[in-house]
């Protein structure tokens, strides 16, 4: 297994939002209390989004991640590529013609760690076209570690509530080719799946039922605040 993921503590992207909540406040009242932020006040000022590259057993492709889009999800995204804990994970659910999704760890003690650190909702504002990525849940208020790829457009999810924080803008086909033949059987969603066995075994339940799953070897981000670059 690849290097083990870093013990996480609140996510570094997170905190910047706060401070920019608080400095986006606005004039007190005059009862003293500052006023409520704008939605634009929680968003990041700068416009260039950040590049992580995800390698895998098929090749490498390129995530543009978009704060503006849904900073809490983007924000939770960073800190765990930069905490290495989506390393040598597998692709445990590749339906043709819907999406690829990953995010269980392969260390159960790690998966165990994040299994109920959730996140807030982000509002949609990009839709679910080909190629962006976003988390899964189950309820409002439960996105934790897994994310998705759509594989074509599949705009019915927005008025599901999720959010995409990023897209693909290079190797897709990368994407296209990931295994696919054990479909929902190797695990499923988060919603309609069996993913006890994954959530207590990991990899080595994966690579032993399912042998032919694609691998994310390295997930790393080559610009933006916080990644090493390499």
């Amino acid at each position: 297994m690849s290097r083990r993921a870093r013990r996480a503590g609140p996510p570094r992207v997170s905190t910047t939002l706060v401070t920019i909540v608080t400095i986006g406040c606005g004039e007190p009242r005059p009862d003293g209390a500052a006023t409520r932020p704008d939605v634009a006040d929680l968003v990041p000022p700068e416009a260039t989004p950040t590049t992580v590259v995800i390698d895998t057993s098929r090749g490498a492709f390129e995530v543009a991640v978009h704060a503006d889009w849904a900073p809490e999800g983007a924000a939770r995204f960073l800190h765990l590529v930069d905490a290495g804990y989506y390393d040598d994970a597998r692709f445990h659910r590749v339906v043709p013609d819907f999406i690829v999704q990953w995010g269980l760890a392969g260390d159960p003690a790690l998966t165990a760690e994040w299994l109920n650190n959730t996140i807030p909702d982000d509002p949609v504002v990009a839709t679910n076209t080909r190629g962006r990525i976003a988390f899964a849940f189950t309820e409002p208020g439960t996105r934790t570690t897994q994310v998705y790829i759509n594989l074509i457009d599949n705009v019915r999810l927005d008025a599901a509530g999720f959010a995409p924080f990023g897209e693909v803008v290079r190797g897709m086909e990368v994407v296209d080719a990931l295994y696919s033949e054990y479909g929902e059987t190797s695990g499923g969603g988060v919603r309609r799946g069996d993913q006890s066995r994954i959530v207590r075994e990991g990899n080595l339940y994966l690579d032993r039922e399912f042998p032919l799953l694609d691998r994310l070897e390295r997930a790393r981000r080559v610009n933006g605040t916080g990644g090493d670059g390499t």
